[in-house]
């Protein structure tokens, strides 16, 4: 036996240590061994770990081109903005105030960002439990690894208040968002205040080198790998049930988790209804036949050309987002994106929110520990179960 699980054996039963004998000095040695051990162990069982949670990705770089700080190359030289977007970007900070309540429209937040007080444990409030599992790529007909075999960890949320065997309302969130902002502990708060119905969260990780494909691709591929794949794994692993109808469904993502969001809604209306999106990448990234713009066709083309949708959608960007200085021809300016694709839903008559954060960066958690709380609440307007 090595000597570590050793020690722990004895550690373990102080009957069989107060029995051995030992010369006082290896005896104070011991004892000595034995506190750190106990620290030790003390502590690994007070640290969950959640896989769940990784690193935040970096921003995003074109398909097929190294970002601007590799190895052997200088930064990109990078065009003037026209006086038109300037002039464009700056009225976004006369936007009227974002407020509790907000009704449809564009609005602006910021500079300081409080943390919501829903992202706080409260007494009193039961907690809901998460269950964890992993995927192997191995077994995906959808995403079995380009570069070989990965593992995906998934997190699903459950409600205390879940009652076994009922269709329950789900947000399926990318990147595993909900771990890393406290969305278990938020929805303790707000369904415990009836704020929110009594839903459940399947909290998908990213495809690692893979990301980019699974999320910026405009297609259907990824949501028939969630509903194909994930949520009936979510639904034995959890032992829950989801419910199918689109007003009981929410896409979640920051990022090109954003654009993912909004690509698993534009295709299935059927099953979703409701986006939320931080710093969503809806710019040319990963064009290609079906999209030569990438996602930035949601504003050229897709949302312009297409009959209104049952769409619900609360999307943000921040004054120092992603591509903020760059000219807006380039179609790589995330909040000239965003911005437009919000006109682009006032005229269309969609049910939908703006909020353009002053003073912040390209999903930063200040703005989403702020948000997320009031952005779920109008997210979920109008809901009403079915069953």
């Amino acid at each position: 036996m090595p000597e570590s699980i050793a020690l722990f054996s004895v550690a373990s039963n102080r009957k069989e240590c107060a029995a051995i004998e030992l010369p006082a000095q290896e005896e104070i040695h011991l004892k000595l061994w034995f506190g750190i051990l106990f620290i030790a162990r003390l502590a690994v069982a007070q640290t969950p770990s959640v896989p769940c949670i990784q690193p935040t990705p970096p921003p995003p770089a074109r398909v097929g081109q190294a970002p601007a700080n590799a190895q052997g190359r200088g930064p990109r030289a990078q065009a003037p903005q026209s006086a038109a977007d300037i002039a464009e970007i700056a009225k976004l900070s006369e936007l009227p105030v974002w407020t509790s309540g907000a009704v449809d429209g564009d609005y602006a937040a910021g500079p300081g960002y409080p943390t919501a007080p829903e992202l706080a444990r409260r007494v009193g409030v039961p907690e809901g439990k998460v269950t964890e599992f992993v995927m192997n790529s191995a077994d995906s007909k959808y995403y079995p690894g380009v570069n070989g075999a990965f593992q995906r960890h998934v997190c699903v949320y459950v409600p205390a208040e879940y009652v076994p065997g009922t269709a329950a309302p789900v947000i399926v969130s990318a990147d595993a968002y909900g771990m890393r902002y406290n969305l278990p502990t938020i929805l303790d708060n707000m369904i415990y205040d009836q704020r929110l119905p009594v839903m459940i969260a399947v909290m998908i990780d990213n495809g690692g080198a893979e990301r980019s494909m699974e999320y910026d691709t405009v297609s259907d591929k990824y949501v028939r790998f969630v509903e194909d794949e994930v949520l009936p794994r979510a639904e034995k692993e959890a032992n829950v049930k989801l419910s199918k109808d689109p007003e009981a469904r929410m896409t979640l993502g920051g990022s090109s988790g954003g654009a993912a969001a909004l690509t698993m809604a534009w295709f299935r209306p059927d099953l979703y209804h409701r986006v939320l999106s931080y710093s969503g990448t809806f710019v040319n990234l990963r064009n290609g036949p079906e999209a030569p713009l990438g996602a930035y066709e949601y504003i050229e083309h897709l949302f312009p050309d297409a009959a209104k949708k049952p769409l619900r959608l609360w999307i943000q960007v921040s004054e120092n987002d992603n591509g903020a200085r760059s000219p807006s021809e380039n179609r790589r300016n995330w909040v000239t994106a965003n911005s437009r694709l919000a006109k682009i839903l006032r005229d269309k008559g969609y049910h939908y929110q703006f909020v353009y954060t002053k003073g912040a960066g390209h999903t930063q958690r200040k703005v989403i520990n702020h948000t997320l709380p009031q952005a779920l609440e109008y997210v979920w307007q109008g809901y009403s179960s079915q069953n």
